[in-house]
C-alpha cells in the first residue's frame, strides 16, 4: 500500500443560487474589479490515503465525494490530483 494525497474542489452547480459567490463578486466589484463576471465558492480538500495505486486511491476518493463530501444535488467535485506521498 501507498499514501496517495488526492486534491479535491467542490463547488455549486452551475445555474444554481451561489449567495456567497455574489457577494464575493458584487465585493470585487466595489472594489474596482470591474471585469470580474462571476465567482463561486466552494471548497478544496487535501485527503491523505493508503491505495494499491493511484487509480485505486481515486476511486476511493470519488466514492467519499460521492456518498459524504459532496451533495449531489447542488455540488459538483473535480479531482485535481492524485500524487503518492
Amino acid at each position: 500500500m501507498t499514501l496517495f494525497r488526492v486534491s479535491v474542489h467542490i463547488v455549486p452547480r452551475k445555474g444554481l443560487l451561489d449567495p456567497q459567490g455574489k457577494a464575493v463578486t458584487d465585493a470585487l466589484h466595489t472594489l474596482g474589479f470591474s471585469a470580474v463576471a462571476d465567482v463561486h465558492v466552494g471548497r478544496h480538500l487535501i485527503i491523505e490515503t493508503q491505495a494499491t495505486d493511484a487509480k485505486a486511491a481515486e476511486a476511493s476518493v470519488k466514492e467519499m465525494c460521492s456518498r459524504l463530501l459532496a451533495n449531489p444535488v447542488t455540488e459538483d467535485y473535480e479531482i485535481e490530483a492524485v500524487k503518492p506521498v
